[in-house]
C-alpha cells in the first residue's frame, strides 16, 4: 500500500507577513525589491501668519528600521516646504523635480512662487505617474497672496487645500485627537507648534513604523524656524 508523506516546510517571512496583514492594505508590497519605504507620521497646520510643519524621523524596510533620524521635511523654495511619506526614493525624486521647476518659475515671473503653484506641480507629477509611484506628500508654506496655507497631495494625485493635514502610516491613530483639538478654534503660532508635537508624538507611540525624533519647521513671512525634539523630550510617550 502507498503512504502519503506530508512534509512540514517552514513558512517564509513573506507568508507570515501576508497572514499578518490579512484584511488590511499592505503598502509595503507595492514597493520595488530593495526599495525603502518611510512608514511615517507627517502633519501641517496653517495659522495666522504662517504654517507649522512636523514629522517623525523613522525609515523602515518592513520590520527593520533602516534610518532612525531621517529628515522628512524638504525645502522646495524660500518659504515653501514639503513633508514626505511613502517610498523614500520616489519622494526624493519628486521634491527634486518640484524644487527645480519652482526655481525656474520664480525667475520667469520675477517674484517668489505661491504655495499653490508648488502643490499643483507636485499633484501633476504624482497623478501622471500614479501607477509608478508610491508617494503621499503635504506641501505648506507662506506667500504674499494666501499667507499661510497647506495642501495635501495623497497617493492618487489629488490636491486639496486643508485647514490641517496629516498623513503617513501613523495618521489613523491621531485623527480623533486632531479633530478634537481643531474644533476648539483657530491656532496661533505657539498653539499650532504644540499641537503638531503632541499629535506626532502620540502617533509615534502607537505606530510601529513611526518613531525617532520630531522635526518641525515654522514658516512665516520673515523666515523659517527649524527645530527638533529628541526622543527623550517628547510631549507624550509610551
Amino acid at each position: 500500500s502507498t503512504h502519503n508523506i506530508h512534509t512540514n516546510t517552514p513558512k517564509t517571512m513573506m507568508q507570515h507577513q501576508h497572514q499578518h496583514h490579512a484584511g488590511h492594505p499592505n503598502y509595503e508590497s507595492q514597493l520595488k525589491p530593495g526599495e525603502v519605504g518611510t512608514g511615517t507620521t507627517i502633519m501641517a497646520i496653517p495659522f495666522d501668519g504662517g504654517v507649522v510643519l512636523g514629522a517623525d524621523s523613522r525609515v523602515s524596510t518592513g520590520v527593520y528600521v533602516a534610518n532612525r533620524v531621517c529628515d522628512k521635511i524638504a525645502q522646495l523654495h524660500d518659504n515653501i516646504w514639503c513633508l514626505r511619506s511613502g517610498s523614500a526614493s520616489d519622494c526624493q525624486a519628486l521634491t527634486d523635480y518640484v524644487k527645480h521647476y519652482l526655481s525656474q518659475h520664480a525667475i520667469d515671473v520675477g517674484r517668489p512662487p505661491m504655495v499653490k503653484t508648488a502643490a499643483y506641480l507636485m499633484k501633476r507629477l504624482v497623478y501622471e505617474n500614479k501607477d509608478k509611484l508610491l508617494a503621499g506628500v503635504i506641501v505648506g508654506g507662506w506667500d504674499p497672496v494666501e499667507k499661510g496655507s497647506v495642501y495635501n497631495v495623497p497617493l492618487g494625485g489629488a490636491c486639496l487645500k486643508m485647514p490641517v493635514a496629516i498623513g503617513g502610516s501613523g495618521s489613523p491613530f491621531i485623527y480623533g485627537l486632531v479633530d478634537s483639538e481643531m474644533a476648539k478654534g483657530p491656532k496661533d503660532k505657539a498653539e499650532a507648534l504644540a499641537l503638531v508635537k503632541k499629535a506626532v508624538s502620540h502617533a509615534m507611540s502607537r505606530d510601529g513604523s513611526s518613531g525617532g525624533i520630531i522635526r518641525t519647521v515654522v514658516v512665516t513671512s520673515t523666515g523659517n524656524e527649524y527645530e527638533y525634539t529628541s526622543g527623550s523630550d517628547l510631549p507624550y510617550g509610551p
